[in-house]
């Protein structure tokens, strides 16, 4: 068993070296982005016997218990096994990302990628002064190659102060880097640092404007100082003093709301973040490639759920094998040093490695749902039907919101069938009625779950045949542009998640059926949540958020139920 303590606190367990569990924190606790998995380990012991702990994050969680001198996971195992060995790995953040994002791509040898916000803070051995420098990882390349060698092969470290120092394979400044950038732009839109894939749903509103000042050294690629000031580890600040275009002129809190009020200097903004910063993401692609001369590439770190990015290096790379890893934030660390250790010791008892790509995100608990659980969870203003997938799929063409519990939890923030929200992806009016009744922000755009062998009919995949983890915000092809308005973004594109009859056979079914009935062989898919809340986990989640919202409708195909929630709540 392997932990992620830090943000995005997660859980993830590796058994004979397969990946069997992974859930993160957020979704037991009902807390967004809840670090300190304790509600995560205790479900897992409760299901497995545990002989390995490895604790992983980035050394600013290390605390002591009175009495026996423990850290708190340690303690928390120990009182389910005595005996389970413990290993920290706290000052190597990037090789979390590393390991996830390698053995999930199933290569036998690639070029890692990291780009972080901050991963560990270090102490570097630069001869600046007798103490050294300390700084947080930023960016990272490493050579890997299975079963289990990973040899960085350049870094770049930041800190708020430090003085530029460069080596051949180590760089450290006193500046923001790009997922910095990404966050001070976040913070200036009101979003907060963490909340970058927000910036990111805006920026194709904006277009280029010479009126804000370029972002990035070119040179270094490094933040501009006059723009940006950094807040290692967490989060960075615009320096509006100093751009009279970029003084905040408009509570954000209105904007978000009223589309009428967004400036051209917030919508621009967030465009030029997200073009400068994949600019110089693709250029370390290309340095990656330099040093090491892979044509695999892996990519993880929080920027690797940069949808719009990920489908850019496709069109610019198309002689490379992408690879990017599909829970690339900080939670997905976990399956790194859980499969990285599991490797180990396979290798030290002399046994054979087990190669073992990632195939599925539905890793979450398992849970036995009866119908007589249901009977005991609604109340008189719920009714139950027995129902069908054609049932179903008329009532999404009718267009009503529609929300499925069904089988295991995804791994990862996209939702993929198993919790999700349903809707009719060709109403012109689709984005805004949901986004309505989720409490989120208008410009916020949507997915679509399209059936795996008609993808290429409807979108350019840009060499993939199949996109299941929804990584990548994708073009419509020429013929289909205006036939899904509810799911295509403003600038023309869809986050995508191909599903095939195998990868989740009742979400595949329901799909079928509503292509029988309207000639779309896609549906508009969003998370079970409401907005600042995490995807629901249980049924209880389920109920309580059917409950609690202007939703009305909760499938469960497995039993073959239909909750339907009285009008009068």
């Amino acid at each position: 068993m392997a932990i992620n303590p830090g943000h995005n606190g997660s859980v993830a367990l590796v058994v004979d070296g397969k990946l069997e569990y992974y859930i993160e924190e957020e979704r037991l606790s009902r807390n967004k982005y809840d670090g300190n998995p304790f509600r995560g380990m205790i479900h897992l012991m409760d299901d497995y016997h545990i002989d390995e702990l490895i604790i992983g994050g980035t050394g600013q969680e290390d605390h002591r218990l009175p009495w026996t001198g423990e850290n708190s996971y340690e303690a928390l195992v120990r009182k389910f096994n005595p005996n389970v060995k413990t290993t920290t790995v706290w000052n190597e953040h990037h090789m979390g990302h590393v390991t996830a994002a390698f053995y999930g791509s199933g290569f036998d040898t690639a070029a890692a990628i990291i780009i972080d916000g901050s991963g560990s803070r270090c102490k570097l051995d630069w001869n600046r002064s007798e103490e050294g420098i300390e700084a947080y990882e930023t960016e990272s390349i490493y050579q890997c190659s299975f079963p289990g060698e990973f040899e960085p092969v350049f870094k770049r470290y930041a800190e708020n102060h430090a003085p530029r120092v460069i080596e051949s394979d180590r760089e450290i400044d006193g500046t923001v880097t790009t997922v910095k950038a990404y966050e001070a732009v976040s913070m200036y839109l009101g979003f907060g640092f963490i909340e970058a894939g927000k910036t990111m749903g805006l920026a194709p509103y904006g277009k280029k404007d010479s009126k804000i000042p370029k972002l990035f050294y070119k040179d270094t690629g490094r933040g501009d100082k006059n723009v940006f000031m950094p807040q290692y580890p967490a989060g960075a600040w615009i320096d509006t003093e100093r751009h009279d275009y970029l003084k905040i002129k408009i509570d954000p809190s209105t904007w978000h709301k009223d589309p009428s009020l967004l400036s051209n200097t917030q919508k621009n903004l967030a465009w030029t973040v997200q073009n400068e910063t994949q600019e110089y993401v693709a250029e370390l692609i290309e340095k990656a490639v330099d040093i090491t001369g892979e044509k695999n590439i892996v990519i993880s770190g929080g920027y690797g759920l940069n949808v719009i990015a990920n489908y850019y290096y496709r069109e610019r790379f198309p002689e490379l094998n992408i690879y990017v890893d599909p829970i690339s934030h900080d939670g997905g660390t976990s399956i790194g040093y859980a499969k990285l250790f599991a490797n180990k010791k396979i290798g030290d008892d002399n046994g054979e490695h087990i190669k073992d790509p990632l195939t599925t995100l539905y890793l979450g608990p398992k849970y036995d749902i009866r119908s007589e659980d249901i009977d005991d969870l609604v109340d008189d203003t719920m009714e139950v039907t027995d129902v069908t997938d054609v049932d179903v799929a008329q009532l999404i063409k009718d267009r009503n919101i529609v929300s499925i519990f069904q089988g295991r939890s995804e791994a990862g923030p996209r939702a993929l069938g198993n919790r999700s929200i349903v809707y009719d992806p060709t109403d012109p009016n689709g984005k805004d009625k949901v986004n309505t009744v989720k409490g989120r922000e208008w410009f916020r755009p949507f997915a679509g779950s399209i059936m795996k062998e008609h993808a290429k009919e409807w979108f350019d995949l840009r060499g993939l045949d199949e996109t299941p983890y929804m990584m990548y915000a994708m073009e419509m092809q020429p013929n289909k542009i205006g036939e899904l308005p509810s799911v295509t973004h403003v600038d023309g594109t869809c986050r995508i998640q191909t599903v095939s009859q195998e990868q989740n056979e009742n979400y595949y079914n329901l799909i079928n059926e509503f292509y029988k009935l309207s000639g779309v062989p896609l549906l508009f898919n969003t998370s079970f949540n409401l907005g600042g809340q995490p995807l629901v986990e249980t049924i209880f989640d389920a109920i309580h958020t059917l409950k609690s919202s202007q939703l009305e409708y909760l499938y469960l195909p497995e039993l073959g139920k239909l909750i339907k929630l009285s009008n009068e709540k």
